[in-house]
């Protein structure tokens, strides 16, 4: 569907700077009904809208419609609404959303080509006095400033209360002083059906702690999440109350210039990241909560505001993120386990708006290898398919003609040249294919055919004159090595070469799957050429090391089926000295943090792994709870970090349900209604419950030790059989429970 069959109105051609402010706008339209009757309305923005109908607030969620580069899409929702007789009011209010961001400068949003006000558009049809009617939006829409008087998507919300107008989206109100809206030129993009999860409250928090500061107060609400933070307070007209939020208290105080990277800017103006404002009218219980942004956090400041204002009713946090609902569930006797399991999850659930961020205080961007590195985690533990189908046409949308894929969708022609690379544009393969996996959904798979061919192509164009890729992105936040210019063990050729024949195996499978028996032999050829590339230049025989002689090389080129099968055990015994000579602690960057504890698991060392994972000293998982996470953080570094809400290194929870659970899913990636249950019982485990739901059903494990023997009951939904496998037997089962006592 073209824009231009849409009519797009705004209140202004002016537009929100770093240096000066547009009130978010208020739009209204009356019209009348000869009866009670059922509309039908399709409302497309570029930004954020809120939609009323005679008062009544029927927006689907949160941040609607979508976030995108309207160049590429702009997205509409649909409603059924119910006018009643006589005179009735549509009304809006919108918001800057992506459309115009200047808080996201540094990847130049401010710059974006599409930029503007937000503009919205309505097609509405009812029945009125027997005959069919459309309702476009037009200059006759009337408009006026809001009392938001700011709001940037990254940085934040001003609201000054003493600009509220009662009633303005209600019937009977006078707007005969508003101005008209004006008809703007329509976007470029193509208008789609936002088919993505909408934002929703998932719960609320309130503090558990307030700490006095020098200047102000800094509440705690115990974990990182990501949302808004509802303000009530009596008020004193025209008080100033500012809120600013981040993840993280440096040696209990409170600052933010770690989850905003840009310092520079940091220190020139210190009030502009990460705050909102709220003017206050002087009345009893004033409650305000923001409209048109989000943020990461675990503590709010507070400055402006009294010590008898100070109490634990004046902030509740607001827990926003995408509708996604729990599809797994894992828990163990052992805590830290289970608090990473419990952190991950919050990581996963906290980065997602739409589509997976990477961080949700400090940049808010679909990361391409963020959503890669994470997928098979999050369809174990969530229902993420339906915002990943929606990302992905976006993903598609902004490859460039030559077939690059930028670092982050949407974006505004930014990370197309440098941080991206074969690991980063994985995503395009690896979200269809665990759905596919996991779901036995082809969609994604058939709606992206051409773009794996046109970026198999692009991949030809980048090889070296001796076959491998080394471009890009390497083996990021590599333990110990948080500095972009510090390169990490695993030279990039390795992670390239290696992802890239991966991506191809994965086509192939895929290509077979929707029946393309000519692009199934494209995508093998080019895995094959990948291969032999990587033998022939990347791994020395005489000791079956992988250039790098490092654990990330290593456990890639195990992982993804670099060595032959007669070769893997003495390249198996290099990983065990790498792992050893750093101690038995990882050393790795996210890549081969993705595969290390699957490949030590496979050769009989899953003990290692859960030791790896669950140690109190630095660099570990363990550690991380030790310090007090509540979220997944971004590298491992006790003296440097960045945003303490990463997901990236969350595949240990696909561990645990793979490996301590045994929950093998689909194993030949040919038939999803087949399971392998293949539980690990590692000594240092008294019990492990997992539950998995299935397209079919729920699948649940469980095992426990009892008298000297561990007792194991799986349960199969309708129509899932496989295989229950244990110290070398291996019993068919089928759906139904079943009851094991193994010695």
């Amino acid at each position: 569907m073209i824009a231009a069959n849409w009519n797009f109105i705004a209140a202004t051609i002016e537009y929100n700077t770093l240096e000066k402010a547009v009130a978010a706008p208020y739009l209204r339209k009356v019209f009348n009904c000869d009866a009670v009757t059922m509309g039908k309305l399709k409302i497309a923005a570029c930004g954020f809208y809120e939609l009323y109908i005679n008062g009544e607030r029927i927006t689907k969620g949160y941040l609607a419609p979508y976030i995108s580069n309207t160049d590429d899409y702009i997205y509409y929702d649909e409603y059924e609404v119910e006018l009643q007789k006589g005179e009735n009011v549509i009304a809006f209010l919108l918001g800057n959303g992506l459309q115009n961001n200047p808080g996201g400068y540094i990847w130049d949003f401010d710059k974006a080509p599409f930029r503007s006000a937000p503009k919205v558009a309505i097609i509405m049809t009812y029945e009125n006095n027997g005959e069919e009617v459309t309702l476009l939006t037009d200059e006759t829409f009337k408009t006026h400033a809001s009392p938001i008087i700011a709001d940037d998507y990254r940085f934040g919300e001003s609201y000054n209360a003493n600009l509220e107008i009662e009633n303005w989206n209600k019937v009977g109100f006078d707007d005969s002083l508003w101005s008209n809206a004006i008809n703007v030129k329509p976007p470029k993009g193509e208008i789609k059906l936002c088919e993505a999860e909408p934002i929703i409250k998932e719960t609320e928090i309130k503090p558990v702690d307030i700490i006095k500061d020098e200047d102000g107060y800094i509440y705690d609400f115990g974990i990182s999440h990501a949302g808004v933070c509802r303000l009530c307070v009596d008020g004193v007209k025209g008080q100033e109350i500012v809120l600013r939020y981040t993840d993280m208290l440096k040696e209990g105080k409170f600052q933010v210039a770690n989850v905003w990277f840009v310092r520079d800017y940091w220190e020139r103006d210190k009030h502009i990241v990460h705050k909102d404002v709220y003017i206050c009218k002087g009345e009893k219980n004033e409650t305000y909560t923001q409209t048109f942004t989000y943020h990461g956090f675990r503590y709010v400041k507070v400055t402006g505001i009294t010590e008898e204002q100070a109490t634990k009713d004046l902030l509740t946090f607001v827990v926003l993120h995408s509708d996604l609902k729990s599809r797994g569930s894992f828990n163990c006797s052992n805590e830290t386990v289970n608090k990473l399991q419990e952190i991950t999850r919050r990581s996963d659930i906290s980065n997602f708006h739409y589509f997976p961020t990477d961080c949700p205080q400090r940049e808010k961007n679909g990361w391409t290898a963020d959503a890669a590195l994470s997928a098979e985690q999050m369809l174990l533990n969530f229902n993420p398919e339906k915002s990943y189908r929606e990302w992905m046409n976006n993903v598609r949308k902004a490859m460039s003609p030559e077939g690059v894929v930028p670092g982050i969708v949407p974006t505004a022609n930014w990370g197309y040249s440098e941080l991206n690379g074969p690991a980063w544009d994985s995503a395009l393969f690896y979200l269809p294919y665990f759905t596919y996996v996991y779901r036995g959904e082809t969609a994604m798979i058939s709606e992206s055919v051409d773009a794996f061919i046109k970026y198999f192509k692009y991949l030809e164009s980048r090889k070296e004159q001796n076959g491998l890729l080394d471009f890009g992105l390497g083996d990021w936040c590599h333990v110990g090595r948080h500095s972009p210019e510090v390169m990490p063990k695993a030279p990039r050729a390795v992670t390239d070469s290696i992802i890239s024949m991966d991506m191809a195996n994965k086509a192939s499978l895929m290509f077979e799957a929707v029946g393309l028996k000519e692009y199934k032999n494209y995508a093998d050829k080019f895995a094959s050429d990948l291969k032999a590339a990587i033998r022939e230049n990347l791994i020395n025989f005489n000791t079956m090391t992988v250039s790098g002689d490092c654990q990330s090389s290593q456990a890639m080129a195990l992982y993804y089926g670099v060595f032959e099968a007669d070769e893997e055990a003495k390249a198996f015994e290099k990983l065990l000295e790498f792992v050893h000579e750093f101690d038995d602690h990882i050393d790795v960057g996210v890549l081969g943090g993705r595969v290390i504890f699957h490949v030590l698991s496979r050769f009989g060392y899953s003990s290692l792994a859960y030791k790896m994972i669950t140690r109190p000293d630095y660099p570990s998982y363990g550690n991380w709870i030790k310090r007090g996470a509540t979220t997944l953080w971004e590298n491992f570094d006790p003296n440097f970090m960045d945003s303490p809400n990463h997901h990236f290194w969350g595949d240990i929870s696909a561990w645990f349900y793979k490996t301590l659970a045994g929950i093998v899913v689909n194993p030949t990636g040919k038939n999803f209604n087949e399971v392998i249950i293949k539980p690990d019982f590692i000594d240092e485990l008294d019990y492990v419950n997992a539950t998995h739901i299935m397209p079919q059903g729920e699948l649940a494990v469980s095992w426990e030790r009892k008298d000297k023997a561990i007792q194991v009951t799986v349960k199969l939904p309708q129509g899932v059989s496989g295989c229950f496998m244990y110290g070398g037997n291996k019993e068919q089962i089928a759906e139904g429970e079943y009851n094991f006592t193994l010695s």
